[in-house]
C-alpha cells in the first residue's frame, strides 16, 4: 500500500516509535512524588521542552491534550469570550464546538476574505474569541493568520488558531503570529496518535472544562497520557527536519498534479491551485466521478488518499469546506486529497499517476460508451 493520506494522519518515524517504546518501560504517574513519579515528571517535561521550542514559546505555556478536537475545544471552551467568530472552513472539532458562531468567509481561492473579516470584527462585542486556523486541512491553503490577529487585537479581541496542519509544514512562531492560543496535534507530524497541546499566551486566562485534578498547571484535569507525549516531543523535535524538506514534496506534488492534469485535461479542477498552499497537499476533482468512487478505486490499486478531512466516521461526502469556497457539487462531490509526507518517494508520485489514469481512462470510457 502506497499511503498518501498524511492530512488524516503521518506513519510513526521510527525515531518516535523508539522512544515512545522506552517510556512505555518504565511506570510512573507523574504527579507521585516518589522516585518513579519523578521520573515520568522528567520524561513529561522533556517532551514539553521540545513542543515548546517547536513553536518558541515557554514549558509554562504548552496544555497537554488528547489531540487537535480536545485542544480546539479547550480553546473554545476555557477562554473567556462575548461570542465566537469562525471562518467557514474550520475543521469540525472547531464548527462542531461553536454552532452558534458567526462565521468568517472565505473566497474562492479558499483563503479568509479579510475586508468582510475586518467588517465583522469591528462590529463584534468587544472581547470575542476569533478562531481561524493556519492551514486548511482539505485545501492546503495556508490562512492570513498574522493579518487576522492583527484585526482581532485592533478591535480588542482574543485569537486562536488550529495549527495542526502547519506543524512540520510551516516554521510556526506563536509570537510572530500574534495569537493568545495554538492547536497541535502529535500524529499529523508523525508522533503518536491521541496526544496533542493547546498552546497558550502567558496572559491569558483558561479556564479547565475537564474537572477532576490539578494537572497541567490546573488547566487540563487528567493523568497525562507520558509515554504519548515522550513520543510527541520526539515528534516535535523532529519537525524541524520536516520543514527543511519542503522543497522536496513541493516539486513532487507540483509534479503530480502537472501529470493529473494531462491526463484529464479539461475533465479535472485543481482547487485552490494558484493559492499559497503547504507544500504537500493537492486536492484535485475529476468531475463526473463521485470521492467515494474515486477513493475506493485508488485503494484497490493500492493507493491510500481520500475525500477530505477524516473526521467524519468514515464517511465520503461532498466537501463542507470546497461549497464554502463557491464550488457546486459536481466539484466538491468530486474531490481527492492527496498529501504527502516524510517517507513519501518518487516511485509514489509515479504509481499514484498511473492508478489515476487507470481510474480516468475507465470513467471516460464507461461515459463515452453510454453517450
Amino acid at each position: 500500500m502506497i499511503y498518501l493520506d498524511y492530512n488524516a494522519t503521518a506513519p510513526m518515524k521510527p525515531a518516535v516509535r523508539a522512544a515512545l517504546v522506552d517510556a512505555m518501560e518504565s511506570c510512573g504517574n507523574p504527579s507521585s512524588v516518589h522516585h518513579s513519579g519523578r521520573a515520568a515528571r522528567r520524561h513529561l517535561d522533556e517532551a514539553r521542552a521540545r513542543v515548546a521550542a517547536m513553536v518558541g514559546v515557554k514549558t509554562t505555556q504548552v496544555i497537554f491534550t488528547s489531540g487537535g478536537t480536545e485542544s480546539n475545544a479547550l480553546a473554545l471552551g476555557g477562554i473567556a469570550s462575548a461570542s465566537i467568530i469562525t471562518s467557514t472552513i474550520e475543521h469540525d472539532s472547531v464548527l462542531a464546538n461553536s454552532p452558534t458562531a458567526q462565521r468568517l468567509p472565505v473566497d474562492r481561492d479558499g483563503t479568509v476574505n479579510l475586508p468582510a473579516s475586518e467588517e465583522i470584527l469591528k462590529n463584534a462585542p468587544t472581547g470575542s474569541l476569533i478562531s481561524v486556523m493556519m492551514v486548511n486541512n482539505e485545501t492546503g491553503v495556508i490562512q492570513p493568520v498574522t493579518e487576522i490577529a492583527r484585526l482581532a487585537k485592533t478591535y480588542s479581541h482574543n485569537i486562536h488558531t488550529d495549527a495542526v496542519q502547519a506543524a512540520g509544514r510551516l516554521p510556526i512562531d506563536f509570537h510572530t503570529l500574534g495569537v493568545d492560543a495554538l492547536t497541535l496535534s502529535s500524529h499529523k507530524i508523525g508522533g503518536p496518535q491521541g496526544v496533542g497541546a493547546l498552546i497558550v499566551h502567558d496572559k491569558l486566562a483558561l479556564q479547565s472544562v475537564q474537572k477532576g485534578g490539578g494537572q497541567e498547571m490546573n488547566r487540563r484535569a487528567g493523568t497525562e497520557n507520558v509515554a504519548g507525549i515522550v513520543g510527541f516531543g520526539t515528534a516535535a523535535q523532529l519537525a524541524a527536519d520536516d520543514v527543511r524538506d519542503v522543497p522536496r514534496l513541493a516539486a513532487w506534488r507540483d509534479n503530480l498534479q502537472k501529470k493529473l492534469e494531462q491526463i484529464a485535461g479539461h475533465s479535472v479542477e485543481v482547487i485552490a491551485g494558484g493559492s499559497p498552499r503547504v507544500a504537500n497537499t493537492l486536492n484535485i476533482a475529476m468531475r463526473g466521478t463521485s470521492s467515494a468512487t474515486q477513493v475506493a478505486a485508488m485503494d484497490l490499486a493500492g493507493i491510500a488518499v481520500s475525500a477530505g478531512s477524516a473526521c467524519s466516521s468514515g464517511k465520503v461526502k461532498a466537501s463542507q469546506v470546497l461549497r464554502a469556497m463557491g464550488y457546486a457539487d459536481d466539484v466538491a462531490g468530486a474531490a481527492l486529497r492527496i498529501s504527502l509526507g516524510w517517507n513519501t518517494t518518487a516511485e509514489d508520485i509515479e504509481r499514484c499517476a498511473d492508478a489515476w489514469r487507470t481510474l480516468y481512462e475507465r470513467v471516460h470510457q464507461k461515459n463515452h460508451q453510454a453517450a
